[in-house]
């Protein structure tokens, strides 16, 4: 308690003088921004850091500064398990956002759950937050919404026999668990499952076999590289049916990567990657328009849905604050909970006691690839 009067008086200090007598507030973030999911992590930390300059730049939050911590995991679950355990006991941060993996999320949530932990997590698997965790919350939606969004495009377009490709990172285990779970209850026949290994560079041999099944579309559901790389293979072997992917395939890297291959991809995701596309007066415009002008000002690159994650986790904390009127981790939870109608880039939050990721079905838009570019698929 004394700890946290302290830092209250340093941050009336530092509001009035400009000068923190103590240490600013801290939040710890956990993202790959090198290695194999940098293309997750990289736009997360780029926007984490622009978020803080921006809430310093506006006189921080209480009229502290803020202070971001940030550890590069490169997706290794073992090193988010380090760095979550320095920012909880080292740094002694007021929260964490990340980590960009599902896997890494999954490791350290009774980490931070025990320790009384804030954690707003920037990856999709629900089991995050299924069960729900007292101090454990989420930004991207819930992969049972992405495999919804799917299904109802499938059905939409006559497809009832179809192949599933997943990796075996900790996304992809749980959306396979979610396909597996929720075809039957729209009349989808899986007639092929495939695992594969996150790191494979060709996937031609599953997809021969899974071509000799006679699916009518393909759903992968990975991290990279495969989510390029089963659009080139399949382009090479003639395998002309409908690629569908998952929510995760939401940066354009990924459509440049595949190159002609890419074209007619459909994937559910958030409204960021089309927004010019929306109605002047849809509810998440200005937030997206003055998002993406900002980041990619600033970054000279476009902005993708996993920046988005961390904007969502950045703001959602610095909103919590703003609401208890405290640095008390334990209030910033509560006030984070009863946090509703909060416009973010994944779409509008209202969280629960019961719901620690805040999105409906409604956060989604079904999203295609035309001319290499990101666009509302219109049936």
């Amino acid at each position: 308690m004394k700890r946290v009067l302290l830092a209250l008086v340093a941050c009336v200090l530092w509001g009035a003088t400009g000068k923190a007598a103590e240490p600013p507030i801290k939040i710890g973030a956990i993202f790959a921004v090198t290695g194999p999911a940098s293309f997750l992590g990289a736009p997360e930390a780029k926007t984490a850091q622009m978020l803080t300059d921006q809430l310093n730049a506006g006189g921080g939050l209480l009229g502290c500064p803020v202070q971001l911590i940030l550890k590069d995991s490169s997706g290794s679950p073992e090193k988010a398990v380090s760095f979550a355990k320095q920012l909880i006991e080292e740094e002694r941060v007021l929260a964490i956002i990340g980590p960009s993996t599902s896997g890494e999320t999954l490791l350290i949530k009774p980490i931070c759950e025990e320790a009384g932990m804030l954690l707003l997590s920037c990856a999709a698997a629900e089991s995050i937050v299924n069960p729900v965790a007292r101090f454990v919350f989420k930004t991207p939606q819930k992969d049972s919404q992405a495999a919804i969004w799917i299904f109802k495009t499938m059905r939409d377009k006559g497809i009832t026999r179809i192949g599933v490709l997943s990796d075996n990172s900790g996304f992809g285990k749980a959306g396979k668990e979610q396909l597996e779970t929720l075809a039957p209850e729209h009349a989808i026949e899986i007639v092929a499952n495939e695992i594969y290994d996150k790191d494979a560079t060709d996937l031609t041999d599953i997809l021969t076999k899974v071509k000799g099944q006679n699916v009518q579309a393909i759903v992968n559901w990975s991290i990279v590289p495969a989510q390029s790389i089963v659009a080139k293979n399949m382009r090479q072997l003639g395998f002309n049916v409908p690629l569908f992917q998952s929510h995760g395939f939401g940066n354009i890297r990924y459509v440049q990567q595949a190159g002609r291959a890419a074209e007619g991809i459909l994937f559910p995701a958030g409204r960021l990657l089309v927004v010019h596309e929306l109605p002047d007066d849809h509810p998440q415009k200005n937030v997206l328009m003055a998002y993406k002008k900002d980041y990619e000002s600033r970054y000279g690159e476009e902005v993708s849905t996993f920046g988005g994650h961390a904007y969502d986790a950045m703001m959602l904390v610095a909103e919590a604050v703003r609401r208890a009127q405290s640095t008390d981790r334990d209030k910033v939870r509560d006030a984070l909970e009863n946090l509703t109608g909060c416009v973010g880039t994944a779409g509008i939050f209202n969280f629960s006691a019961t719901d620690h990721n805040g999105l409906g079905l409604d956060a989604f838009e079904m999203i295609t690839v035309q001319d290499g570019q990101f666009r509302l698929y219109r049936p």
